[in-house]
């Protein structure tokens, strides 16, 4: 098994100099991002699309810092009704399976996507708890129509490259808890589609990770360790805490996801948080975590993310590294 990081958290950094940060902290593992909602700053497409030469040269920073390029991340919606949108996050999934098999690498993650709710929408539409039939025919239509046939093309051409194309189950996605990946794994007889297990988004839906693992067995492909914490205030605001303030494209700290759309800014006290590995659950979850993982594919790759607010970018890689690294011991990995 290997432990290593997704180096978005290190975007400001040369490529060698992330590796450099990942190796110290005893890591083996990166994983880059590829498109999607943020910028590429460790992936020179064009350069690894026009030779070999380009390629081997970018595989030879990853050789001298002892470090394996385990997976490409294009994290988006490709599946949003506004079509610039859509179709540069569509895209994104497509070049970045090209790109991951000329690089011989078999992992790219990203997430299922979410549609409108009817033909005729302009924003994305998640139904939490489709109880009535309006919100079981939204359903119907964003699978049936828009999810499954994106799906399937994506499945022939993961196939067609040897690649995995791992979806983080996301919630605000219409993939987001093993149930729903099940679902979609069935509906396009998913053989290069699977599930990349991030337990960070299942413990604020209550989901037990380690049962997640066992439940989805085979169709587990990669892995990320990010925590969780569960903070007092949910005991008001319940874990569908929508207490977000909207960010101006101006704003310090706005990114764009495409077209208008900004990300939110988050409360100051909110129910949960993103937190550091260790930080929202101890060191023997994450050994029953890794463990369960390490029994569905012994060389599966588990990369930290980082999204700790209170930490810095070297600190926050740094406590989940060790933390992570102890989980592996005590797990006999």
């Amino acid at each position: 098994m290997k432990l290593g990081a997704y180096t978005a958290v290190l975007h400001d950094k040369p490529l060698p100099e992330a590796l450099r940060i990942l190796r110290s902290l005893g890591l083996d593992s990166a994983e880059i991002n590829s498109g999607g909602f943020l910028p590429a700053p460790h992936l020179p497409a064009a350069e690894i699309r026009a030779s070999r030469a380009a390629r081997e040269e970018y595989l030879a920073q990853f050789a001298a810092a002892d470090v394996t390029l385990t997976a490409l991340n294009c994290n988006g919606n490709p599946l949003h009704p506004d079509p610039e949108v859509r179709e540069k996050h569509g895209n994104d999934v497509r070049e970045a399976i090209e790109l991951a098999a000329l690089l011989g690498v078999k992992r790219v993650v990203t997430m299922s996507g979410l549609p409108a709710a009817d033909p005729g929408g302009r924003l994305p539409a998640w139904s939490v708890l489709p109880w009535d039939s309006a919100y079981l025919d939204a359903r119907d239509y964003q699978w049936n129509e828009v999810a499954i046939p994106y799906w399937k093309d994506i499945q022939a051409r993961a196939a067609a490259a040897d690649v995995k194309v791992c979806i983080e189950m996301h919630p605000h996605n219409l993939v987001y808890n093993p149930g729903t990946m099940e679902r979609l794994a069935t509906a396009i007889n998913a053989t290069h589609v699977g599930a990349e297990l991030d337990p960070s988004h299942l413990f604020w839906q209550g989901i037990d990770p380690v049962a997640a693992v066992e439940k989805l067995g085979s169709l587990v492909c990669n892995a990320a360790a990010k925590d969780t914490r569960i903070n007092p205030e949910a005991r008001v605001y319940g874990v569908l805490d929508d207490r977000h303030e909207r960010v101006l494209p101006d704003e310090p700290g706005a990114v764009s996801l495409g077209g208008r759309y900004t990300l939110s800014r988050w409360p100051k006290s909110a129910s949960w948080d993103f937190v550091a590995v260790g930080r929202g659950h101890d060191i023997p979850f994450w050994t029953d975590f890794l463990r369960a993982l390490h029994a569905v594919d012994p060389d599966m790759a588990v990369n930290i993310e980082h999204e700790d607010q209170e930490l810095d970018q070297v600190e926050g890689l740094r406590l989940a590294a060790e933390n992570l690294k102890a989980a592996a011991a005590a797990a006999g990995i």
